[in-house]
C-alpha cells in the first residue's frame, strides 16, 4: 500500500468516527485502531512478512466523544436547517449514499414518512462495507437532499426532518 493511500485511510477513519477498521486482501492486511483521545495507529502486514507499523501523523481533529465501536454508526448530528423547526440528518462518514438495501428493495424512507429515532434511513457504502445509517431524531421526512448512488462526504446533509410532525 502506498503512503498516500495509508494517509487517505487515516483521514477517512478520523473523519468517520469509526474506532476500528480491518482490511484484508491477498497481498496485505491492515488494521487501523483509534483509541478515544489518541492519534490513529496503523498496522500493515504484507503477505508472508512480519507486521510493520506505519508511521501515522497525529490526527488533527479530536476523536468524537463516546463514538460507537460498530461500523453501523448512528446517524448524524441534527442541525437546524434554513427553517428553524427542521432538523438536518447528516452523513456520519464518506462513501456512497443508497436509499435502499438493494435495487429491488423499496427505499428505507420517502418524503412524508414518519420516522423514529434509531430507525434506518439509508445506507452508506464505504470501502465495500454497507453501513446502515440511523436517524437521531423522530419526525417526518420533509426532503431527501441526496440522489441515490451519489458519493457523499462527512457531514453532507442527507435529509430534512420536521420533528414537530
Amino acid at each position: 500500500m502506498k503512503p498516500s493511500e495509508i494517509k487517505s485511510l487515516i483521514d477517512f477513519i478520523s473523519k468517520s468516527g469509526l474506532n476500528e477498521v480491518n482490511i484484508e486482501t491477498e497481498e496485505f492486511k491492515i488494521s487501523v485502531v483509534r483509541e478515544p483521545e489518541q492519534p490513529t495507529r496503523v498496522v500493515e502486514t504484507v503477505a508472508a512478512a512480519p507486521q510493520v507499523a506505519a508511521a501515522a501523523a497525529p490526527v488533527a481533529a479530536p476523536a468524537p466523544a463516546a463514538a460507537p465501536a460498530s461500523a453501523a454508526a448512528p446517524a448524524s448530528e441534527a442541525a437546524p436547517a434554513a427553517n428553524a423547526n427542521l432538523v438536518t440528518v447528516k452523513a456520519p462518514m464518506i462513501g456512497t449514499f443508497y436509499k435502499s438495501a438493494n435495487p429491488e428493495s423499496p427505499a428505507f424512507v420517502q418524503v412524508g414518512d414518519k420516522i423514529q429515532a434509531g430507525q434506518t434511513v439509508c445506507i452508506i457504502e464505504a470501502m465495500k462495507l454497507f453501513n446502515e445509517i440511523e436517524s437521531d431524531v423522530s419526525g417526518t421526512i420533509v426532503e431527501i437532499l441526496v440522489d441515490d448512488a451519489t458519493p457523499v462526504e462527512f457531514d453532507t446533509p442527507l435529509f430534512l426532518v420536521d420533528p414537530t410532525k
